[in-house]
């Protein structure tokens, strides 16, 4: 056999694996689900040959505790897309605004961190520029959990803070803008070629909070593709070798996630109902002054309790756009 039918093997049979993971994935909560439903069921029937309080009330809760997670089954069926399954990287930029953008970069930053937590996902920090003052120029996650990129990549696109600025001396309001992009992570079975004749790699100092934390040594690690302009960087290794690791990874996802994208063009054209998740699409407002309201402008859902948004609570949104937008087609991979 030859190394590229051996390759052509090895990724066929690594495909079929996966999709018996993803599968398995589905039918283990359905089983699971199937049989609560079904000893419901059976404890109904008991009630009705003699009533008893006890039973009643035990009944009463197993039907709302099937009920939410029917519901939450349900939200899952919408997760089909050949990447939902996959981890996922979250890269957050401030806008234009200076230090009041890189504050709400920064608050971005921890309600993905708060949101992730809440779903016992785990998070990492794969790379951070933190701005003059306060805040962060820019930051990329990495969450892990099942379905993490199916759950995030609702909330691609521009998101908009309207507050009075703890950064004005005269307590004026200010509109601040920045924007989140979601990629998946997508490992090693997936073989995308990236020649070294197409890389340019820059080494740096990494930024620190100063003092003994300063990086003395060049050990960050800028990548840029030159046939696409995609750049990547990494500097939260104390070693050139692993960032450098980490950063071929964020490249190797964003190419993956590049050409998914063409696949996906033609229909997501056609799509009238699908919102516009580009950079320069405005999704959300988060308004904290005068009054408190985040409004998401793709499906009119609006929630008043901004501060509970901030720590983390995004899931009705992300709810409300997967069932308006529908579960997407299965394109070249596992669904």
């Amino acid at each position: 056999m030859s190394d590229a039918a051996f390759w052509s093997h090895q990724e066929r049979a690594q495909g079929v694996v996966q999709e018996v993971k993803v599968l398995k994935n589905w039918l283990e909560p359905y089983d699971r689900l199937s049989g609560r439903v079904q000893s419901a069921l059976e404890l109904h029937a008991l009630l009705e040959l003699e009533a008893d309080a006890e039973m009643e009330a035990e009944l009463a809760r197993e039907a709302a505790a099937i009920h939410e997670e029917v519901g939450a089954f349900e939200l899952r069926s919408l997760l089909q897309g050949k990447d939902d399954f996959r981890d996922a990287q979250v890269e957050i930029s401030a806008g234009a605004g200076g230090t009041e953008a890189q504050d709400w970069a920064q608050m971005l930053m921890r309600l993905y961190t708060r949101w992730a937590e809440r779903k016992g996902f785990a998070v990492d920090i794969i790379d951070l520029s933190e701005g003059e003052e306060a805040g962060i120029k820019g930051a990329v996650l990495e969450i892990r959990g099942q379905y993490a990129y199916g759950f995030l990549r609702p909330e691609a696109g521009v998101h908009r803070l309207v507050r009075i600025s703890p950064f004005d001396s005269q307590a004026r309001r200010h509109t601040s803008f920045a924007s989140i992009f979601v990629y998946p992570v997508v490992n090693e079975e997936i073989n995308i070629e990236i020649r070294d004749e197409d890389l340019r790699i820059d080494v740096y100092r990494a930024s620190g909070a100063g003092g003994q934390h300063v990086n003395k040594t060049s050990s960050a690690v800028r990548i840029t593709h030159l046939p696409s302009g995609v750049v990547v960087a990494s500097q939260q290794e104390r070693s050139q070798f692993k960032n450098k690791a980490t950063a071929m990874k964020m490249l190797k996802n964003r190419l993956y996630q590049i050409e998914s994208d063409k696949q996906l063009a033609a229909k997501a054209a056609l799509d009238a109902t699908k919102a516009d998740v580009s950079f320069g699409s405005q999704i959300r407002s988060y308004v904290f002054q005068p009054y408190t309201m985040v409004n998401d402008h793709r499906t009119e859902l609006k929630l008043t309790d901004v501060h509970k948004v901030m720590d983390g609570a995004i899931d009705p949104f992300i709810e409300a756009y997967l069932k308006q937008t529908g579960a997407p087609s299965a394109v070249g991979g596992a669904s």
